[in-house]
């Protein structure tokens, strides 16, 4: 027998990256809202109690074409108001919070995009607008993953740490118990593998942040109040019991004190929790971020695209794990090269898959734009725990609605 062990890592909504992240994707949303055709790259940094925002917005109905002019991004968007809303959403509104909702020394570095990129992304036939010319909004490759592993259809490893994650921030916002819980927070989950199928936990770290110790209350104390409750009402009641065993190690907050947390005890950054975003390393990446992004950036959007596909390949029963590569040119309309693999278990050639693909599909990036529906809102539901593996309506990259034309195409 083949036996591995595999560990993926998630982080909570008050990890400083993901700080960053939930602004990002809080301005993206602000700028679709009021016209679906913005163009958004937004970048974030946080730290101590200061928030620095920039990149490139363009809102459509805020161009003079005839003028040559463009009004200021505040005239239609707060995004000073956003971004306090953001971060009281998260949960940084305590009274010893350096890194306060309040209090944010905001820098608003947000300029208009090059039209450089501008003319390669708006591209259009002579006779009018023809969304299939839409060229990619940069370069790059995109990965897209999906295994049988969880009913989700995503490596166990990570979708066991988001559980924890997701668990650990309802706890806290519900506002019930432990409520000495505070933002900032890890988990990791190590899973032993026996011929490729997950069979038992090895392993769960858990990092999260607390208020300090009340009076009379020593560290040690807390710690011990901390290890079991994470223990008893987290780690035991959202993962699966039966590969939960005598020989599995709890690491509840191995330093023993985690008081100081956020941007007050790190800097955050958008994009930089891009395998916690997506397949835990179990999949490929790309290398692009998602948050802040619209979805004529290729990274974000080409990306779900590939989610979609090869979760279907798995729904469809064609493979026990597919994971689909494909690339782009800045402004050109098609990809340069689309890749299946099934590692060896497919149920046919993954050539034949291939082709059943690209009958099914369009990885054009309008078409891509089109069939997921991306010109919405509703990215900030997408920032946290993953952006593959939820169930919610508006994560239409996540359906198996082509399952049945996959099958039926290699008919």
């Amino acid at each position: 027998m083949s036996t591995y062990i595999f560990s993926s890592e998630s982080v909570g909504e008050g990890h400083p990256d993901k700080v960053a992240d939930t602004i990002s994707d809080a301005i993206l949303d602000a700028c679709l809202e009021i016209d679906p055709k913005s163009r958004v790259a937004c970048e974030t940094f946080v730290k101590s109690n200061i928030v620095i925002v920039g990149g490139e917005i363009t809102i459509p109905m805020l161009q003079d074409k005839a003028a040559g002019t463009t009004k200021p991004i505040d005239e239609v968007i707060n995004v000073g108001k956003i971004i306090r809303d953001a971060v009281r959403g998260i949960g940084y509104v305590n009274s010893d919070d350096v890194f306060h909702a309040d209090t944010l020394f905001i820098n608003n570095y947000l300029t208009i995009q090059s039209p450089d990129i501008a003319q390669g992304v708006d591209a259009e036939k002579a006779e009018g607008k023809d969304t299939d010319k839409q060229g990619a909004g940069d370069q790059g490759i995109m990965f897209g993953y999906a295994c049988n592993e969880t009913p989700e259809l995503m490596p166990a490893p990570i979708m066991f740490a988001h559980r924890l994650g997701r668990e650990l921030t309802r706890i806290r916002k519900e506002g019930k118990i432990a409520t000495w819980l505070r933002p900032d927070a890890k988990t990791q989950v190590s899973v032993e593998y026996v011929d490729g199928k997950p069979t038992r936990i090895v392993n769960v770290v858990i990092s999260t942040q607390h208020e300090a110790p009340a009076a009379g209350v020593s560290d040690e104390e807390q710690h011990t109040l901390i290890k079991n409750f994470c223990i008893e009402q987290v780690i035991k009641k959202v993962l699966p019991g039966e590969m939960i065993t005598a020989d599995t190690e709890f690491l509840i907050n191995p330093t023993g004190k985690f008081v100081i947390g956020g941007p007050q005890g790190d800097t955050g950054l958008t994009g930089r929790k891009i395998i916690v975003d997506t397949y835990g390393g179990s999949g490929r990446h790309g290398g692009g971020a998602f948050s802040g992004k619209d979805p004529s950036k290729v990274d974000r959007s080409a990306a779900y695209m590939g989610r979609w596909v090869a979760k279907n390949v798995v729904a469809a029963g064609l493979a026990e794990k597919c994971e689909v590569q494909f690339a782009y040119a800045i402004g050109h309309p098609a990809p340069v090269s689309v890749h299946i693999d099934t590692f060896g278990t497919g149920t046919v050639d993954d050539a034949e898959i291939l082709k059943a693909v690209l009958e099914v599909f369009s990885f054009n990036p309008a078409d891509i734009v089109e069939q997921l529906d991306l010109l919405r809102p509703f990215y900030s539901k997408t920032t946290n725990y993953g952006h593959f593996g939820k169930s919610d309506s508006d994560i239409t990259w996540e359906k198996t609605d082509k399952a049945d034309a996959l099958k039926n195409a290699l008919k």
